[in-house]
């Protein structure tokens, strides 16, 4: 993978990972269409780098929740802030499970499989089309809705479908705020991101040897600087946009990648 190919992929991670489009689906697509070649394995580790600038990207926008959130811990008492937190962990449990058991026939699936990304953004528009025709509320994110939501996190793993739209989709179909379901959906990922980061540095599954660190670098930058535009937007957007606009391009762009992957079958 080259340089180009690299800032293209990041730009591509980052204004997807924040739109309801499923970032590891077009992931896929653009390596598709750049004829990127890589095994599932190096391909794997491409997506967790990216994934990880968003990360960071996420940090720096929501830097003053963040903050609020740590001086709210450090008072020590079951307030608001540490039921947020305790939330999170939860929504972490599902894709925590089920990623650690089955890591390996999900990085299988990162593999330029462009017929099952097509099948999947058309389930995701679903989802937000439905989530479109939910009445807006002032409800927060409960604790079984915590847990539910993290259930679609962890079926977002699959390429194609994508993780701020079923968060998103699933809290507001719960009966959640949609502003209130967007941030939760944002900051969810973030601790979930960096423990997987922390596992395979530490099992050693990542190593740079084989690998162009230039590319994985201009990767991570093009992927938080768009990162960081694309978050920052999509929270003003939310508030005030539909998601029937976002459903009808996961429509196309999945019709289009099924018409593509038979006709090159």
């Amino acid at each position: 993978m080259d340089i180009i190919d690299s800032i293209i992929l990041g730009i591509i991670q980052g204004l997807t990972e924040f739109l309801p489009v499923s970032s590891s689906g077009h992931l896929e697509l653009g390596k598709a269409i750049l004829g990127d070649n890589s095994v599932p394995e190096e391909s794997l580790l491409f997506t967790v780098v990216l994934h990880f600038a968003t990360a960071l990207s996420t940090i720096v926008v929501f830097r003053k929740d963040i903050l609020d959130i740590i001086k709210g811990l450090l008072k020590f008492k079951w307030n608001e802030d540490l039921q947020f937190v305790s939330k999170i962990a939860i929504s972490m449990i599902p894709a925590a499970i089920i990623g650690y058991s089955y890591e390996s026939q999900f990085a299988e699936l990162f593999g330029s499989n462009i017929k099952l990304v097509g099948f999947m953004l058309i389930i995701t528009a679903l989802l937000l089309y439905l989530a479109d025709k939910a009445k807006d509320t002032n409800k927060k994110v409960t604790f079984q809705n915590a847990f539910i939501i993290g259930v679609a996190q962890a079926i977002a793993m699959l390429p194609g479908i994508s993780r701020s739209g079923a968060t998103i989709s699933t809290s507001v179909l719960l009966g959640n705020d949609k502003t209130k379901a967007a941030r939760f959906s944002f900051l969810m990922v973030v601790p979930l991101i960096f423990g997987k980061i922390a596992k395979d540095v530490l099992s050693g599954d990542i190593s740079m040897e084989s690998h162009n660190i230039t590319s994985l670098t201009v990767g991570f930058l093009a992927a938080f600087v768009a990162g960081l535009f694309a978050c920052t937007w999509m929270i003003a957007l939310v508030k005030k946009s539909k998601l029937t606009y976002f459903a009808i391009y996961c429509a196309i762009v999945g019709i289009i990648t099924i018409v593509f992957s038979l006709l090159n079958s």
